[in-house]
């Protein structure tokens, strides 16, 4: 089984990582970690290396838990959502991992939703994580 980890290195992160690795535990499955930054010129130098050490971090949580995993630092120029969708599909990814943050609705609507672009396009289950 794949299991596709959408990860930012945020609160959400550590709970996130821990139920993936039941699930992974549970099915004999293999992570998939990523990050998705929209673009990597210059002025996000600091963003990309922040995504590269938050990446080697979940990893490294991973590994000690004796779980396959490998990471992806994603930068195609593709909103987070459309980002992760296609990636799953490529991969042939059984299920998405995700965190949720709350929004309001005016939010939602101004900045839009990662989480539901990925639940709504996803071709395998998507377990969120608040």
């Amino acid at each position: 089984m794949k299991i596709l980890v959408a990860y930012k290195g945020t609160n959400v992160g550590q709970d996130l990582m821990e139920i993936a690795a039941k699930h992974a535990k549970a099915f004999d499955g293999e992570i998939l970690i990523i990050t998705s930054l929209v673009t990597g010129d210059n002025r996000d130098h600091d963003k990309i290396i922040r995504a590269e050490e938050n990446l080697d971090k979940a990893r490294a949580f991973f590994e000690q838990r004796g779980i396959k995993s490998e990471t992806h630092l994603l930068i195609r120029g593709l909103e987070a959502g459309e980002d992760i969708v296609k990636f799953a599909r490529e991969q042939n990814v059984d299920e998405i991992i995700m965190g949720v943050r709350s929004r309001s609705k005016v939010g939602k609507l101004i900045f839009g939703s990662t989480a539901q672009v990925v639940i709504l396009s996803a071709h395998c289950p998507v377990l969120t994580v608040k």
